[in-house]
């Protein structure tokens, strides 16, 4: 015989109770938006920061390890004017006054490869410079692909930093901060904008090794992480070889129709885990199976070039159809943004030229300027570049003085944070001009600096996206991408 009153506590809900419902009405609310992150990516452009983008996708072409600006792009005549003399001025201590001789006073932060450097000289660049298109464009003999379509670019010539070393530099470019543990910025789009291909991820690395220091410069998974953000919005790496994306594929005797079964069972019982425990993670990880599952169709599918025209495979060049190679990421690229990929990120490895940067730079120019340009060419003559973002650079510039050794040019050139170049194509990208000045040596803005926060802002206002709108709140506080800082640069956007 029950007691009543141990009946009519039953219905008492208690405080544990209310916390466990409450907290699996959002994990079932987060589950509805992994699973639909059309509908998501809809309520979230009706109802907060979404307004009409020019630009659909992203492609950022990152040159990791920071090419020389003043032998690509920031055509410097007084270098050879200069070229081996001092270009610090001297500080005398007693008379706290700098010297006559030099050009620069010694203020600023240099890397521990130069700063015992007893001498700094000027370092002309050793290759040639011509002026392409109608813009005029200043463009190296390194890059003949990309001054053929110099009038379809955007050159943003005062681009700076605060990071001086690589990591917190790349790291910084990607993530809006200088350390790890934040979310990358093509998680922060899917985050904010969703997909337009379920079968696919809305975000896709890809990496390529250089030939002029091979090796160099290592590129690590944290560029590519959530950070705070559901993982479902981290990037997916595709490698080069049979299996671009790794543990996709079925094992030997497993049916399409059992792995189906397999995953339903393991939905079934992660749903159970969390209707128990409320933890978004379980949602992210129903998600990722069902993706993984659709992708076993989509990803052979999207890496299959043997139906590109001979016409295109000409345009990026023989290393197209070497799995790995940037020409091959280029036309991948391509291919994953057509079919709906937000954000493509290739990171192409071995441009640090501490040394060597006569032989080296002229090898890294081969590995991806044909491709580069061919990018931009191939998505122009689809009809895809008004509203295909695509962005080339590195994470901070290279100096003026010679580091090591002065020979008859530069043949090595230390991390410069102060300015560097970057070149945009595309989605509402202004063509065929140059943005930004450097002074006559190359070594310090002296018109419209543009910040890695500011490019940020702009990428994203591009894409309809408010940078300081678009937040999550975590550990009690609301992150974005650009922290407390960035600024739109108008003057770049059609």
């Amino acid at each position: 015989m029950t007691d009543p009153a141990t009946d009519a506590l039953k219905h008492v809900l208690t405080r544990r109770h209310l916390m466990k419902s409450g907290v699996a009405g959002i994990g079932s609310l987060a589950l509805n938006s992994l699973l639909s992150p059309e509908a998501f990516a809809n309520n979230f452009a009706k109802n907060q920061v979404h307004f009409a983008p020019k630009a659909k996708r992203v492609i950022f072409l990152f040159m990791n390890g920071a090419p020389s600006q003043q032998d690509l792009f920031d055509y410097k005549p007084k270098l050879a004017q200069h070229h081996g003399e001092e270009l610090f001025k001297r500080y005398d201590e007693k008379s706290e006054t700098w010297s006559e001789e030099g050009f620069i006073e010694k203020t600023q932060r240099l890397t521990g490869m130069t700063a015992g450097q007893k001498s700094f000289p000027i370092g002309r660049s050793n290759f040639s410079f011509k002026q392409h298109g109608d813009s005029r464009a200043w463009i190296s003999e390194l890059l003949p692909h990309t001054a053929r379509i110099a009038d379809d670019l955007c050159f943003v010539k005062s681009m700076h930093t605060e990071a001086i070393n690589h990591d917190p530099g790349v790291t910084f470019f990607q993530t809006g901060h200088q350390q790890p543990g934040r979310p990358s910025m093509g998680s922060w789009m899917s985050y904010g904008l969703g997909t337009e291909n379920s079968n696919l991820p809305a975000f896709c690395v890809l990496i390529s090794n250089g030939t002029g220091r091979p090796g160099s410069q290592p590129v690590y998974s944290k560029l590519w992480s959530s950070g705070f953000l559901p993982s479902v919005h981290q990037g997916v790496q595709f490698r080069g070889g049979k299996n671009p994306v790794l543990y996709l594929n079925s094992q030997p005797g497993e049916s399409v129709e059992a792995r189906r079964r397999m995953i339903q069972r393991m939905e079934t019982l992660n749903r159970m885990q969390l209707e128990t425990f409320g933890d978004p993670e379980i949602a992210t990880r129903i998600a990722q199976y069902e993706m993984s599952f659709r992708m076993q169709m989509s990803v052979p599918e999207a890496t299959d070039i043997s139906k590109e025209s001979k016409a295109v495979l000409d345009l990026y060049g023989p290393e197209c159809q070497m799995p790995g190679k940037f020409a091959a990421n280029a036309l991948l690229a391509r291919r994953l943004a057509e079919r709906g990929v937000r954000f493509v990120q290739l990171y192409h490895r071995g441009w640090d030229q501490h040394g060597a940067l006569l032989t080296a730079l002229p090898k890294q120019c081969n590995d991806v300027d044909q491709a580069s340009a061919a990018l931009v060419t191939d998505l122009k003559q689809r009809g895809m570049l008004d509203d295909t973002l695509v962005v080339w650079g590195g994470e901070f510039g290279r100096t003026t003085y010679s580091q090591g050794k002065l020979e008859a040019a530069a043949n090595g050139r230390d991390h410069h944070p102060r300015c560097f170049t970057y070149w945009m194509a595309g989605g509402g990208i202004r063509p065929g001009m140059t943005y930004g000045e450097t002074d006559e040596l190359g070594y310090n803005i002296v018109k419209d600096p543009v910040h890695v926060h500011d490019f940020q802002a702009t990428a994203m206002h591009l894409m309809g996206v408010d940078h300081e709108r678009l937040t999550f709140k975590y550990q009690g506080r609301r992150f974005r991408l650009t922290d407390v800082h960035g600024h739109l640069v108008k003057p770049i956007l059609l």
